[in-house]
């Protein structure tokens, strides 16, 4: 069980996950690695509008100071 923030995000490693960011986007994808600024990099990354991918990235990294949510 996840106690920490780092220990929540290292479980999540190799699964899906949905990352909210500022100016209202949302893109689900598959957490390959992070660093403690959260900067995160995600595999099948898509960008999500309403719930409905709207856009595919592919490998994408998301700047760690742009993120507001992270949802394993």
């Amino acid at each position: 069980m996840a106690n920490r923030p780092f220990d929540m995000l290292n479980e999540a490693i190799g699964k899906e996950i949905l990352v909210v960011l500022k100016g209202d986007v949302t893109i689900r994808g598959t957490l390959k690695s992070f660093d403690v600024h959260l900067n995160i990099v995600l595999e099948n990354a898509e960008q999500l509008r309403d719930g409905q991918p709207q856009k595919k990235y592919g490998k994408l990294m998301v700047r760690g100071d742009s993120v507001i949510l992270i949802s394993p």
